[in-house]
């Protein structure tokens, strides 16, 4: 492959495709773009052999179409959990059309695309959420689109040894006494960072798998409220876990929203909780990739038992003074 464009490449997910990129055999000859509004963002990944970060910005369809120019192949990493309903529609539908239409003009035919589990067959507005919507939306504009060899991934919640999910809530149970918690008995699927950079790999390499809708999905099935309980037991840090009702939950999540920064949770999380996170059975799996998906509890707890990172000390720091 010549040119390999992935949007979100600077990302958590982007990070872990790069390097797996980069490591598989007789993929390493040509060049991989990574597009970010910041270029310090993925300055590690600019050392790289072969790897190309350019500083654009990917909602902007003149930069777009240059972007995708000679590209063998686009993955859209492209996401975001927390906004408004404008911001949601910009992201995940807006940028899959002009993407869609930018390939249509460069000639460009296969196209990987990550949305989630969660996501409605049918009518997107069955959907509870703004996120799901979107991301249902955007689903339907890609496949809708004439001339384009399309891969669908759906994951689960990913997590992995730079996430902000299970790092995040061990952290908070260093800082308080007790975790009370909306929407403790939503489902997830977790699926390891890795897992799905492999899928992706295996996808771009496996022209079969055009035309698919690929459930990324671990093997193991918790609530919300477990996984919260095991973040604490792994890094050392038990506390116990207060499930909210319903009404609370909400109150909760709109005062969180009202913070500054990236909330911890918001309504429209809280509503996207409605939805188990979990494979449906209706696709192929990882073990159609010939994948095995490792286990949250066999990469997690090493993770956190070493130790946060310089970053999470600090921050556990500022919280306690």
């Amino acid at each position: 492959m010549r040119k390999l464009l992935i949007l979100g490449g600077t990302g958590f997910v982007g990070r872990a495709l790069v390097s797996r990129w980069m490591a598989t055999p007789g993929m390493d000859a040509g060049t991989v773009l990574i597009p970010s509004r910041r270029r310090v963002r993925g300055r590690a990944q600019a050392m790289l052999p072969t790897v190309e970060v350019v500083e654009s910005d990917v909602h902007d369809p003149q930069q777009l179409d240059a972007l995708v120019q000679g590209a063998d192949a686009v993955v859209n990493l492209v996401a975001i959990l927390h906004g408004s309903a404008a911001q949601f529609e910009r992201t995940h539908v807006t940028l899959p059309q002009q993407l869609a239409a930018a390939c249509q003009r460069a000639g460009v035919r296969r196209l990987v695309h990550v949305s989630a589990l969660g996501v409605p067959e049918g009518d997107p507005a069955s959907a509870p959420s703004n996120y799901l919507r979107s991301k249902a939306r955007g689903e339907q504009v890609l496949r809708a689109a004439s001339g384009l060899d399309l891969t669908v991934l759906r994951p689960s919640v990913i997590f992995g040894a730079e996430d902000q999910f299970i790092r995040l809530f061990a952290r908070l149970q260093a800082l308080v006494p007790v975790m009370a918690l909306a929407g403790a008995r939503a489902q997830f699927q977790p699926v390891w960072v890795e897992d799905v950079a492999q899928a992706l790999v295996e996808c771009l390499r496996d022209r079969s798998t055009i035309g698919q809708t690929i459930e990324c999905a671990g093997p193991e099935v918790f609530t919300l409220g477990e996984l919260v309980r095991l973040a604490g037991q792994w890094s050392g840090h038990v506390r116990p876990v207060l499930p909210l009702p319903a009404w609370a939950g909400r109150v909760q999540a709109a005062a969180l929203g009202l913070l500054p920064g990236e909330p911890l949770m918001s309504c429209d999380n809280l509503e996207s909780m409605r939805v188990p996170n979990v494979a449906t059975g209706r696709h192929p799996g990882l073990a159609a990739l010939g994948l095995a998906p490792a286990a949250i509890s066999a990469v997690m707890p090493p993770v956190l038992r070493a130790g946060f990172t310089a970053e999470d000390r600090r921050r556990t720091r500022a919280g306690r003074d």
